[in-house]
């Protein structure tokens, strides 16, 4: 089984960088996921992919969010990151990290979320 935890500050100041980290944690025998999203929902608002890292190392972001978003990872501690600069009210939101065999979905493995508040 694959197991996701999010983590990073709960408030961010307008304009500033949201910087997430997912932790995934596995046992043995638990599968190889070729993706590792970031994915938000903002109140009021669907689900809305924001951007993956691959196993490969190759990245991939939507593309409204593209300029202000960065995704990497620390392989040594089965970590990846989001960082999303000059954050507005209109990032705030769940943030959850997911994994999954194709980029596109299904999205197999979900973190529980965590809350981010973005204020002046």
């Amino acid at each position: 089984q694959v197991q996701l935890q999010e983590s990073g500050p709960g408030l961010v100041k307008l304009s500033q960088t949201l910087s997430l980290t997912c932790t995934v944690s596995s046992g043995s025998g638990s599968p190889n996921l070729n993706y590792w999203s970031w994915i938000r929902q903002s109140p009021g608002k669907e689900l809305e992919w924001m951007g993956a890292i691959a196993y490969s190392g190759s990245t991939y972001y939507k593309s409204s969010v593209r300029s202000r978003t960065a995704i990497s990872r620390d392989t040594s501690k089965n970590q990846f990151t989001l960082q999303l600069k000059s954050a507005t009210p209109e990032d705030t939101g769940a943030y959850y990290c997911v994994g999954s065999y194709h980029l596109e979905g299904p999205y197999n493995f979900w973190g529980q979320g965590t809350q981010v508040t973005v204020s002046s």
